[in-house]
């Protein structure tokens, strides 16, 4: 009876004990650091559950749950907490800091890894996630908006076109300003080989165009020159450091994944101007087959109404254009001699683009093996762009392998191999003024925005039946049409690139270890510009037709060997150091054939044409330097970089090839050793820096020495000898030419608020470029007309604000967050010195209207000419009420933003994410003919009131008020259109919205019983809005161009080309 008692007891007892432990009850109590501060933020959760909550700003807590569960507590820079619920209803926490978590590590220059707290000097990073499933192919345009300091331009809206990469503004106007690409840790050529000057037609793409986003890994921006040192002379502009997965390869602990993107994007013109539909072309509201929409309007009684002009009946029509225009187009359409031609408005423009379609597709797969020693990467991707502008698409493949082996307990292997190929195609794109082209080329664009509105010009026959040349509405045919523009011209640029690495690191002990990587960069870009004989305007050799087909070959091969060691000086200094040898050998070759004076029409082939030139060109140069690294942290609060390079280039004389670029920097840490400053409300982290930098310039070619100009064509004297006539060229080598020395000091702070919810990075650098190379005039009767030389000074500087802040964050998985991204950065030049005779140099553009040096300006100020003034500043008003311009080198803008802001939002509740990213350009001016044209011409809604007339502000030749009157088509096109330059700037000042994301990932518990491991939509667009709030509305014009090529000129716009909109869906999926 007392067994079975005690067993009836035991069994009370277990059931008990399970009650107790089986009840939910509440769980309270306080989290703090290791000071005992309380902790805010501190994530709360029950192991196995989705019960979750977050500390107060007190560090207290609450949480469901019951007696055998575990609680784990989560915080940035803290190491994780698991407490076990027992009896007690009171579970308080201390956090300990976790050292490891808070060292976040950065890969820097010469692919050195260092703690994000060591570096004295500001860097930027960008995640995959901001780069994939884009609608651009163009890694440089999406990172728009992502890094403060850095100014991103697109040449044109057109699919494949260059881009232009600014970080910290301009440090030279003879050299490049474009950044340094390091691609998975060698050199990567992110040149633009433009298919001639930007008179005849810049249309050629950056080659950074050759990456595709979707295999990237991460993008570190190294901008100032104490980070960028150990990389020398090619690290001058700023570093953008890229890491794809194949180079990733190896970080990664997954067996084997294969994740699959596919994307689908509309590409539409998205600076469309707002068209006026009440008036047709002509001139002070008479009718004629102008340029010009100043003629009568469609409505036949009202304002200038059609019902008085002689040239249209009263049904409202006119003859056919090609019955008035030249005989030979005349004969070559009898049928429309007699026709009539309705005068009503056409939607020409418009119809004239197409709605592009953009498809891209990523496959990536990646796996590691089981004991962890081997891991490889492999990714295959597909691009195919077809832009809003017929003629113009690209298409892209590429193919990576990358892979990482250890191959015994001191010896690892990696390596990387790359292939990528790039057909780019678009119509001509030649400068214009809006009297068709500047140079011999044409342009596309020139002859459709100014399209007069009562032109239909896909209902005019756009080439003549009997020849085939180009046949358009203007009396005297001198306009192109646009449509036989497209069909009998082309640009191409197909490239086959190859890059790699290949990198040994053999680890002699615990401390020391040393690497050899050799890295390579091969491409071969053959290009095609053709056009048939019979247009109109540009070049008598582009009329007879032009065949020009080059290749562009150009190789890198890149050796670094390092040495890297880390010690424990003592228990609280801490030691490392590198030490390098690199060397650098660049081979660009340009071969080709130029043909002029086409035989037979339609027939592209050398052969047929009567003239034939080569196209030649080669410059090699090498680079040698030996680099080193001083590392020194004292208790991981203070941190002391010391470094410097040593280069050697081998296109200076002896004596001026060899420099040396010192930098030093300093990170220091308050919060480490100040506990006053340190608050769970208040400053959470807060670091100190301060560095200094150095490189140098190097001219490009062999300035130093005067060379040969071999003319390929001979011809025989009367002695039957075959004669060939050298020249020399107009450019005097000068021996003692040296590179221009950059100099840069850097501050800093970077802060954590609010347990970390609020993150702040501030950098302000002052910027002094010495020894500026400068082409001096010479007098021709020397035998040369310049030579280069080294005078002059610029300094510039700027501030960078980055910051990040978590406005809701979510308490449990799931909640609703959202957070902020902002950066603000502004940069501000002024060139000190020339050393010349003169002081301003004009450097960009055309000799009487650029971008130009002037002591005392900005650098890039645009020069051109203006309004007259008198002697008292006032306007000077001709006879006819129009302003008198006055030729010159005069100051009518400054291209240089103010400031640029961009702003990011990112939401997030269940499994939706919503993003987008606005930006905003403050300040800056653009001399835009795109503008000056549609407004001078009457084309847009701004100049849609013909009864407006006005008085210019300014004064008469005799000094008295200006009184005379003018109408709306004389002010707009004799004085905007073409009158001083002056008038044809604008503030470029422009909000935009940059980004727009909507993302859905499907839950893991619907993919359990898929091959799916993860999942998931997206929609997005890009540029879906903006406003250039300072530019005529009804132009529309996106003041995001660079008219004058990727190269040092700025803020001018030449009807290169319309901006884009692109919206669409993208898959992610993996397996």
């Amino acid at each position: 009876m007392r067994t079975n008692l005690n067993g009836i007891l035991t069994l009370l007892l277990a059931f008990v004990v399970h009650l107790t432990f089986a009840q939910e009850k509440t769980v309270s109590g306080t989290v703090t650091d290791q000071d005992g501060l309380p902790l805010p933020g501190v994530n709360i959760v029950v192991v196995g559950t989705t019960t979750g909550t977050q500390s107060d700003f007190d560090g207290n807590y609450s949480i469901r749950a019951s007696a055998g569960q575990t609680l784990l507590f989560s915080y940035i820079g803290q190491k994780d907490v698991r407490v076990d619920v027992g009896a007690s209803n009171t579970i308080n926490v201390q956090m300990e800091e976790d050292a490891q978590a808070l060292e976040e590590v950065v890969v820097t220059a010469q692919g050195i890894k260092k703690s994000k707290q060591a570096l004295g000097y500001a860097v930027s990073e960008v995640s995959n996630e901001q780069l994939e499933q884009r609608a651009e192919g163009d890694v440089g345009r999406i990172l728009t908006g992502k890094a403060s300091g850095v100014n991103i331009q697109n040449q044109s809206g057109l699919s494949g076109s260059g881009t232009s990469i600014i970080i910290r503004g301009l440090s030279t106007f003879s050299g490049s300003n474009q950044p340094l690409f390091i691609v998975d840790g060698v050199p990567f050529d992110s040149g633009t080989n433009q298919q001639g000057d930007f008179v005849d037609g810049n249309t050629g793409s950056s080659r950074f165009l050759d990456l595709d986003p979707n295999n990237i890994e991460s993008v570190n921006v190294l901008k100032g020159l104490a980070a960028a040192t150990l990389y020398g002379t090619a690290g001058r502009n700023g570093v953008i450091l890229i890491t794809t997965k194949n180079g990733a390869a190896g970080a990664t602990t997954k067996k084997s994944e294969v994740t699959v993107t596919s994307s689908m994007f509309v590409n539409n013109i998205a600076s469309l101007p707002d068209y006026q539909d009440e008036y047709g072309n002509g001139f002070d509201q008479a009718f004629g087959w102008f340029f010009s929409n100043w003629g009568p309007s469609f409505d036949r009684d009202g304002v200038a109404g059609w019902g008085t002009q002689a040239a249209i009946d009263d049904a409202g029509t006119l003859a056919h254009p090609y019955s008035t225009s030249t005989s030979a187009i005349q004969a070559a359409f009898p049928e429309l001699q007699g026709a009539r031609y309705p005068w009503k408005p056409y939607d020409s423009t418009r119809k004239f683009f197409k709605q592009g379609i953009v498809q891209t597709n990523s496959v990536n797969i990646n796996g590691t093996s089981a004991d962890g020693d081997v891991s490889y990467n492999a990714n295959f991707g597909h691009l195919d762009d077809q832009g809003f502008t017929p003629g113009n698409n690209l298409r892209r493949y590429t193919i990576g392998l990358g892979g990482r082996a250890v191959l015994s307990n001191k010896i690892t292997a990696s390596g990387t191999l790359n292939f990528a190929k790039t057909d780019f195609q678009t119509p001509p794109v030649a400068a214009s003024t809006g009297n068709s082209v500047f140079g011999t080329g044409s342009s596309v664009f020139a002859n459709v925005f100014y399209t007069p509105r009562s032109v239909d010009i896909q209902g005019l026959p756009f080439e003549s039946p009997v020849d085939f040349s180009s046949v358009y509405y203007r009396q005297n045919n001198s306009i192109q049409h646009p449509l036989w523009t497209v069909k009998n011209s082309k640009n191409q640029q197909v490239t086959n690139r190859v890059f790699g690495n290949m990198a040994l690191v053999y680890d002699i002990n615990d401390n020391l270890n040393l690497t050899y990587r050799f890295g390579l960069d091969v491409y071969s870009e053959n290009n095609i510009n053709s056009q048939n004989k019979g247009g109109v305007g540009g070049s008598v050799a582009t009329q007879s037709g032009i065949l020009q087909t080059w290749n562009n070959t150009n190789t890198i091969n890149d050796h670094n060997l390092i040495l890297s060691g880390q010690y424990e000086l003592s228990e609280k200094v801490g030691f490392s150091f590198n030490a390098g040898a690199t060397t650098r050998r660049e081979v660009f070759d340009q071969n080709g054939v130029a043909s002029s004076g086409q035989q037979v029409y339609g027939v592209l082939r050398h052969f047929n044409f009567a003239l034939q030139d080569e196209i030649q060109f080669r410059q090699e140069r090498n680079i040698a330097g030996v680099y080193g690294q001083l590392d020194f942290d004292y208790e991981r609060m203070v941190y002391l970089t010391l470094a410097g390079r040593n280069d050697w280039v081998s296109n200076l004389a002896q004596d001026n090839r060899a420099i040396f670029y010192p930098s030093a920097s300093l990170s220091l840490i308050p919060t480490k050793f100040l506990s006053w400053l340190k608050s769970p409300n208040g400053v959470t982290y807060m670091k100190l820096r301060a560095g200094y930098g150095t490189s140098a310039n190097f001219p490009t070619g062999y300035p130093v020495a005067s060379t040969l100009v071999l003319n390929t064509q001979s011809f025989q004297d009367d002695a039957g000898q075959d004669v060939v006539t050298n020249v020399s060229a107009n450019l005097l080598g000068n021996p003692n030419l040296k590179p221009e020395l950059l100099e840069e000091l850097e501050f800093g702070v970077e802060t954590r608020l609010f347990s970390s919810r609020i993150s702040l990075d501030a950098s302000y650098y002052t910027r002094t470029t010495k020894d500026l190379i400068i082409n001096r005039p010479l007098d021709p009767s020397t035998g040369y007309t310049s030579t280069q030389t080294n005078v002059g000074e610029i300094k510039s500087d700027g501030f960078e604000v980055d910051l990040t802040a978590d406005i809701f964050a979510a308490k449990e998985q799931g909640d609703f967050g959202w957070a902020i991204n902002a950066n603000w950065f502004t940069n501000e030049s002024e060139v000190t010195d020339l050393g010349l005779d003169t002081d301003i140099v004009v450097y960009s553009g055309f000799t009487n209207l650029g971008n130009a040096a002037r002591v005392g300006d900005p650098l890039g100020i645009i020069v051109g000419s203006r309004i007259q003034r008198d002697d008292n500043d006032n306007f000077v008003v001709n006879a006819q009420g129009n302003y008198i311009e006055e030729e010159g080198l005069f100051e009518i803008g400054d291209p240089n933003p103010d400031w640029v802001l961009n702003v990011g939002n990112t939401f997030k509740y269940k499994n939706f994410n919503f993003n987008f990213l606005f930006g905003y350009t403050h300040g800056g001016d653009i001399y835009s003919r795109t503008t000056s044209v549609l407004i001078g011409r009457g084309l847009t809604t701004d100049v849609v009131d013909r009864l407006n007339s006005f008085i210019l502000p300014g004064v008469l030749g005799d000094g008295s008020p200006n009184d005379i009157q003018v109408n709306n088509s004389t002010f707009y096109f004799s004085n905007v259109l073409f009158g001083p330059n002056e008038l044809g700037v604008f503030d470029a000042s422009v909000v935009r919205l940059q980004e727009v994301s909507l993302g859905y990932s499907v839950p893991s518990k619907f993919l359990d019983k898929t091959p799916f491991g993860s999942l998931s939509f997206t929609l997005s667009g890009f540029n879906l809005w903006y406003e250039a709030i300072n530019i005529p509305k009804g132009t529309n014009f996106d003041p995001n161009v660079a008219g004058v090529g990727i190269g040092n000129g700025r803020g001018f716009d030449y009807l290169n080309g319309p901006s884009s909109r692109r919206y669409g869906f993208s898959v992610k999926a993996s397996f």
